[in-house]
C-alpha cells in the first residue's frame, strides 16, 4: 500500500523528450496505476492545451484524461480570465498561446498602447522590435506575468531558448521582474493542481527532471519530491541542489518510481 494517493508529473523531459517515450515511462506510469496513484500531468510547455498531451501519449499507448493535464497555457489563461476579466492582455508568445487565451475569453493584442496586462512566453519571432513594444507596454506598471520561468526547453538533440529568455529581456528593458509566474513552480500552479486531484499535499508525488520548477513546486507547497535525470538534471546538479531546489528523492528515470510507492 503506498503512502501516495496522487502524483504530479512533468512531461517533457520526464515522460517525452522531443516526439520520443522516454524508456522507463510508460513502465512508471503502469506503477503508479497500480498502485491506486491519481496522476495529473503538468507541463510548463505554454504552446500547447491539454488534448496536446492527450494525442501525444495515447500515440505511445498511453491513456491520459485530458481533465488531468495542466500546462503553464492553460494556467495563465485561467488566471487572467479570472484576476483580469474585461482587460486586454498584450502578448508577447505563439500564435498558439494566443488561441488558448482567446478560447479562455481573454481579450489579446499585440498593439502596447492597448495593454492593460502583459503576458511574456515564449516566442519563435521574439525580435528587437517586439522587445521595444514590450518596453512601451511595460511603462506605468503595467501588470506583468509570464507564463514559466524555463529558460531552455528539451528537445531532440539538445535544448532551444524557452520563455524564460525571452521574459529575461523583457525584465531587463523594463528594469523589473514579472509580478508573478504562473506556470511552475508558482503557488498558482501548486494550488490548481492539487484542487484538480483534491489531495493532500502530504500524499502527494512531484516527479519531474527541473530542480527549479518541478522540485520547488513540490517542496514549496508540501509535498514529496523526486528529481529524474533524464531531462536538463544530472546527479551533480542534485548533489548541489539546496534548499526548495533540493528534492526528496532522485530517480534515474521515471521508471523507477516504484522503488517509491
Amino acid at each position: 500500500m503506498t503512502d501516495y494517493e496522487a502524483a504530479i508529473l512533468d512531461v517533457d523531459g520526464t515522460i517525452v523528450r522531443g516526439g520520443a517515450l522516454i524508456p522507463g515511462a510508460e513502465q512508471g506510469i503502469r506503477s503508479l496505476d497500480r498502485a491506486g496513484c491519481d496522476r495529473l500531468l503538468v507541463s510548463n510547455n505554454p504552446t500547447s492545451g491539454t488534448n496536446h498531451y492527450g494525442d501525444r501519449l495515447e500515440s505511445h499507448g498511453i491513456d491520459v484524461d485530458t481533465t488531468r493535464i495542466l500546462t503553464s497555457a492553460t494556467l495563465s489563461a485561467s488566471y487572467l480570465a479570472d484576476t483580469h476579466p474585461d482587460e486586454t492582455v498584450y502578448l508577447v508568445g505563439s500564435d498558439a498561446l494566443e488561441s488558448i487565451l482567446t478560447a479562455a475569453g481573454v481579450t489579446v493584442t499585440t498593439d502596447p498602447d492597448e495593454a492593460d496586462v502583459v503576458l511574456g512566453s515564449f516566442d519563435e519571432s521574439f525580435s528587437f522590435g517586439t522587445l521595444w513594444e514590450s518596453l512601451q507596454a511595460l511603462e506605468n506598471g503595467t501588470p506583468f506575468y509570464g507564463t514559466d520561468p524555463d529558460v531552455t526547453i528539451p528537445v531532440d538533440g539538445g535544448s532551444m531558448p524557452g520563455s524564460g529568455s525571452i521574459l529575461a529581456a523583457m525584465e531587463a528593458v523594463a528594469g523589473r521582474e514579472p509580478d508573478a509566474i504562473l506556470g511552475k513552480p508558482s503557488a498558482v500552479a501548486a494550488e490548481t493542481a492539487l484542487e484538480r486531484l483534491e489531495s493532500d499535499p502530504r500524499r502527494t508525488l512531484v516527479v519531474g527532471d527541473r530542480l527549479d520548477t518541478d522540485i520547488a513546486l513540490g517542496n514549496r507547497a508540501g509535498m514529496t519530491t523526486a528529481a529524474v535525470l533524464t531531462g536538463v538534471t544530472d546527479r551533480t546538479d542534485v548533489e548541489d541542489a539546496t534548499g526548495d531546489f533540493a528534492p526528496d528523492h532522485v530517480l534515474e528515470s521515471l521508471g523507477d518510481v516504484e522503488s517509491l510507492l
